[in-house]
């Protein structure tokens, strides 16, 4: 029923983006924040040496990042206000840029935790073939989890074939969305503590859908006319954060698709971007989109986290909200069901939920899928990804967690017209670590963040032990007699 290929995507150190360095703020005394005492000495420097030392950085680095004189002039414009009125030689920019630059490696630590989804382009391939992308969860230095990128083919026989990496990674430009909604804006600040007259006093000076640009003065006006900043400063924080935490990542035309790397923006992701579960959405006029829920982490509490793509180049990142989206491991199904979006959850981290929701970005619906019952998931059961349809029901690859924190991957069998029935579970776990899938960042674990149909094949690609990432191939017509007709325990 299953059979592991000889697939291994192993982290690989070498795979650097180039992202600000701007040195703590802390204060020397007398003397000022760091970036400003950094910033007197790099315009020391006489210039004839500027020159040389520029020239040697971009020989030891130019080849390594894409546009990399482009991105240094960027690096420099956010420390430009530490020069002052000085005027400046491009060189110089260039060389501060490059002060306030530093290389990390994005899978340093480990690559793990993947989803798999059919590429939005399709064209020019044999018959039986399709295109595939898959994400993946790399971690780098400090435990910083990001959403990387690969790309192949599977054909009719599933054999996988992965096209060659880019070099060049790219984080891709950020920019505010066009606007943010009043009424889940309001919803999101209740949620997390901030709803009081000072928070609804910005907003009601706002129209119902507005922007950064006009949430910027309002929060001015608090600042001004509203109470001692004691008291108004950790509701405009708040407001901030939480408009900060909404943006669009776009990355250069010209960069392959394994070059692209969705690296923390938001202020609730300053410790990583965690087990993004990608699926493409088809809506009921038959057009589609790629979403995908991640959960953001700032080292002390989770937010779940929305993207949606039509191309992979783009991404508009949102913040879910409503009293289903407060936990980890959510996962949309492929379509409306009875007009509604459907989402699985693990709202109390131990039993799986099902949510509906009109709108996909505010859910409050929510009720009790399954709880844990066999000796491999005791613990806790979440989703391995969005359930994938057959005639026979909702497909729901499920992982558990055992003793020793063991973890496995099963499968549940939803009703197609009500996925709150479960119509049918596994015995026994569909896929364990076993050898060396144990040993790794994270040891005893498989766990998949999402899966993909291929005739009767499913393609499960799953980390293994948060050190590699491997693939599966299971078949789809006796997986689903197991769960119509399952063994006795």
């Amino acid at each position: 029923m299953i059979k592991r290929t000889l697939h291994r995507l192993l982290h690989d150190p070498s795979r650097v983006i180039a992202k600000p360095y701007l040195p703590g703020e802390e204060i020397a005394p007398g003397v000022g924040a760091r970036a400003g005492l950094l910033m007197g000495r790099i315009l020391a420097i006489p210039e004839v040496e500027v020159a040389e030392l520029l020239a040697q950085t971009l020989d030891l680095f130019r080849t390594r990042h894409k546009g990399f004189e482009a991105l240094l002039e960027r690096h420099f414009a956010l420390v430009a206000h530490h020069t002052g009125d000085v005027p400046l030689s491009r060189e110089r920019r260039l060389l501060i840029g490059a002060y306030f630059t530093n290389e990390y490696s994005v899978e340093g630590a480990a690559l793990f935790n993947p989803s798999i989804v059919p590429a939005p382009d399709q064209a020019g391939l044999p018959s039986g073939q399709r295109r595939f992308v898959m994400s993946l969860r790399a971690v780098g230095e400090g435990h910083i989890s990001s959403i990387e990128f690969r790309t192949g083919v599977v054909d009719a026989a599933s054999t996988v074939t992965f096209d060659g990496l880019g070099k060049q990674l790219v984080t891709g430009q950020r920019s505010a969305p066009a606007h943010y909604d009043k009424t889940k804006f309001r919803e999101k600040l209740g949620e997390l503590g901030a709803g009081n007259e000072l928070a609804w006093g910005v907003l009601d000076r706002l129209p119902d859908r507005f922007t950064l640009e006009e949430l910027e003065p309002s929060l001015t006006r608090l600042a001004q006319e509203g109470p001692p900043q004691a008291i108004s400063y950790e509701t405009a924080k708040i407001m901030h954060v939480l408009a900060s935490s909404s943006y669009v990542t776009t990355f250069p035309a010209d960069s392959a698709l394994s070059e692209r790397v969705i690296f923390p923006a938001g202020p609730h992701e300053t410790h990583g971007m965690e087990d993004a579960r990608f699926v493409r959405f088809t809506d009921d006029d038959g057009s589609g989109t790629y979403y995908a829920t991640y959960t953001a982490f700032d080292g002390y509490e989770i937010m779940p986290q929305l993207i949606q793509t039509d191309d992979f180049r783009s991404f508009c990142i949102s913040t879910l909200s409503g009293s289903a989206a407060q936990n980890k491991g959510m996962a949309l199904f492929p379509r409306r069901i009875g007009g509604k979006y459907v989402m699985l959850s693990r709202r109390d981290r131990e039993n799986l939920h099902l949510a509906t929701s009109s709108e996909v970005g505010h859910w409050d619906d929510l009720t009790e899928l399954r709880e844990p019952g066999r000796p491999w998931e005791l613990l806790q059961i979440g989703n391995c990804g969005s359930p994938i349809e057959t005639k026979a029901g909702w497909l729901v690859i499920t992982h558990g967690v055992g003793p020793m924190r063991r973890y496995a991957i099963g499968a549940l069998l939803l009703d197609l017209d009500d996925p709150r029935k479960v119509i049918g579970d596994l015995t026994r776990p569909l896929l364990e670590p076993e050898g060396d899938e144990r040993e790794g960042y994270v040891p005893n674990v498989v766990y998949s963040c999402g899966a993909m149909a291929n005739g009767d094949d499913l393609v499960l690609p799953y980390g293994m032990s948060d050190g590699a990432v491997g693939i599966a191939i299971v078949s789809l017509p006796e997986l689903l007699a197991k769960l119509q007709r399952p063994e006795k325990a």
